[in-house]
């Protein structure tokens, strides 16, 4: 730990002067972020302002329709559920065909999955899809906990000592700085800095040190009475500057690796202390290298810049010029209703109408002689205002990629469902930016736990995971037994590739036999994988049974030249000769290939035996 006070005191302003360079330099995209999120919240009627803050301007004349009619909150809401369609499931893939790769990679697999169950990665990936959604970018930071895992032990304070694990949170854009705006990936940049807002009892919990509290912008919520037409007002949720009291910036600041540095660098600061100055903590990245703990998605893609663009930005002139012509109709209708007078000077008292107006039955006196009052001809509302706002419903259409067909659930009679599926599949399509960054971050979210678990489970633990048929099971491994981190996904793009196609692929293959065996009929192995490639799990029970039994010969393959491996009469013999089959053409050693060969000829000894049992009893029941 360094003592020398003057060192601290220069690396706690120079971190603190770089933080504030970068928030300054960040400040119009902020802007564009918050304006991003008045308008999908519904306050419509704000801007950003020379002076770069965002303002709201009000009614021009007081009868004046300032009413939202938020296509936004629609189309966002929309894509966010095709999204949420996501099951980024990953598998580890084994260096090798060998047995013991094979095995380690399934456990790896198993441990990735029950990770990703503890973290509830699906529901961070809603929030995260939300946060890309609405500002165009969003993050995830991987870490160590040593607040997670099994109690272990008492420290001297009494305080329980846990055995840590992984913990992975959702960071907003607005707490990430990178070197530079111009940078598009993450590993690219020389530095990041996140920084957040934390109560000042909070950093006396989490690193133990007593800070000075300070006054720290924040955003919230408030309703701005912007809007409303002729007798009535409405109110907006308005996204504002707000102010926290006793509250305290932590700066955390990652460098990455260079040829001074190979291990990179960590500097934490909590107000104006120094918290942490060492090495990156964390092996998260390929060939055993420190990294960034941090994973990018984002909503479309920015040339040339670190953040992503939102498509909020770009259907806000749409939105603003669809509430325009809304208004301008319904303003029209009013004079429509509600009639506009011509009246002489002098002649009827006009603060009466101007209260009460022309009620039906009214007694309108006027003076004698003078010319009585009339409601001006006003025509009818111009169809241009009609044509004008269905171009800009086909314009949102087009903006967003979000057909009516998605957005509204409206059913085309006149289309055939082929025409429906592909505009369906184009509008899956239209989103391939964002779901593409999903799956890819999640991928990055499980290599880098498990490069975690190998740097941190140095000795035995254990891991409770849900096995092939739903029954709960235990692994105890150590970072030793996760050899790889090659990791593949299980499935395609759901919103590319989804379940009723593939259903209908495997019915289809199913219908033209290519499933059936020489026998004509579809072996039990491949039903199991028929019916996992439909969807249905452990719907049917026969499958517990097949699955037992592929389980006890894959048991038997790891076992081979450990024990005598022993033929049961209850035994699935042609499951087990396939499964004993595949691994001895992948074995090397001649003496445990002899072994299972033997093994495999007692199989098929005893299903000779048992046809041959099962022949005799049916001529006896013949001749009977």
């Amino acid at each position: 730990m360094i003592k020398d006070d003057k060192f601290k005191e220069d690396i706690v302003n120079e971190v603190r002067k770089d933080y504030q360079r970068r928030r300054e330099e960040r400040k119009p995209l902020e802007l564009q972020w918050r304006l991003n999120m008045n308008f999908y919240n519904g306050n419509q009627y704000a801007e950003i302002s020379p002076v770069g803050d965002i303002e709201q301007y009000g009614k021009q004349y007081f009868w004046q329709e300032r009413e939202v009619y938020n296509h936004i909150a629609s189309i966002v809401e929309t894509r966010l559920a095709k999204l949420n369609r996501l099951k980024c499931g990953v598998s580890v893939r084994p260096f090798s065909s060998d047995d013991s790769d094979v095995h380690t990679a399934k456990l790896s697999t198993q441990i990735v999955k029950a990770l990703c169950e503890e973290n509830k990665i699906a529901s961070l990936l809603n929030v995260a899809s939300t946060w890309s959604e609405v500002t165009g970018t969003c993050f995830f930071k991987t870490v160590w906990s040593a607040d997670k895992g099994r109690v272990i032990g008492l420290a001297k304070n009494k305080k329980a000592v846990k055995e840590g694990d992984v913990e992975v949170t959702v960071v907003p854009p607005y707490e990430i700085f990178p070197d530079s705006l111009t940078t598009s990936d993450i590993n690219d940049c020389q530095s990041i800095i996140h920084a957040k807002a934390y109560h000042v009892d909070e950093v006396k919990d989490i690193w133990g040190i007593e800070v000075k509290g300070e006054d720290v912008n924040v955003f919230s919520l408030d309703n701005a009475q912007i809007g409303g037409g002729l007798g009535y007002d409405a109110s907006f949720p308005n996204m504002i500057d707000s102010v926290a009291h006793d509250m305290c910036i932590v700066i955390e600041k990652y460098c990455r690796p260079t040829s001074e540095k190979p291990n990179g660098e960590l500097i934490i600061v909590a107000g104006d202390q120094l918290v942490y100055y060492g090495d990156l903590p964390y092996i998260n990245q390929e060939n055993e290298q420190r990294g960034y703990p941090f994973t990018k998605t984002i909503c479309l893609d920015k040339i040339g810049c670190f953040y992503g663009t939102s498509i909020i930005e770009r259907l806000i002139p749409l939105q603003r010029a669809y509430n325009a012509v809304k208004n301008r109709k319904h303003e029209f209708m009013n004079r429509l209703a509600m009639g506009v007078m011509t009246i002489e000077d002098g002649s009827i008292d006009t603060d009466n109408l101007e209260e009460e107006g022309l009620s039906p039955g009214k007694v309108l006196i006027y003076r004698q002689g003078s010319t009585p009052p009339r409601l001006l001809e006003v025509g009818q509302v111009p169809a241009d205002f009609q044509y004008e706002e269905e171009r800009i419903l086909s314009e949102f259409t087009t903006m967003s990629g979000v057909s009516e067909l998605s957005k509204y659930s409206n059913v085309y009679n006149q289309l055939s469902g082929k025409a429906i599926g592909l505009l369906v599949e184009q509008d899956d399509t239209r989103l391939s930016i964002a779901t593409n960054s999903l799956r890819n971050a999640v991928k990055h979210i499980c290599e880098q736990m498990l490069r975690l678990y190998k740097q941190y489970c140095t000795t035995k633990r254990v891991k409770r995971f849900s096995g092939d048929n739903g029954e709960v099971e235990l692994a105890y491994f150590t970072a030793s037994d996760l050899r790889s981190d090659d990791l593949v996904f299980d499935n395609e793009n759901e919103l590319t590739d989804t379940l009723e196609n593939r259903r209908k692929m495997v019915l289809d293959l199913v219908s033209m036999g290519i499933f059936n065996g020489e026998n004509g009929e579809i072996s039990p192995r491949n039903k199991v994988k028929i019916l996992e490639i439909l969807g249905f799990g452990n719907w049917e029970s026969g499958r517990d049974v097949d699955e037992s039994h592929r389980k006890k010969a894959l048991k038997e393959n790891l076992e081979t030249g450990k024990k005598d491996l022993k033929v049961a009469d209850y035994d699935d013999h042609d499951l087990h000769i396939e499964e004993h089959l595949k691994a001895l053409l992948e074995l090397k050693d001649e003496k445990l290939k002899a072994l299972l060969d033997e093994h495999i000829k007692q199989h098929k000894l005893a299903k000779l035996m048992t046809d041959g049992l099962q022949k005799t009893e049916e001529q006896y029941e013949k001749e009977r």
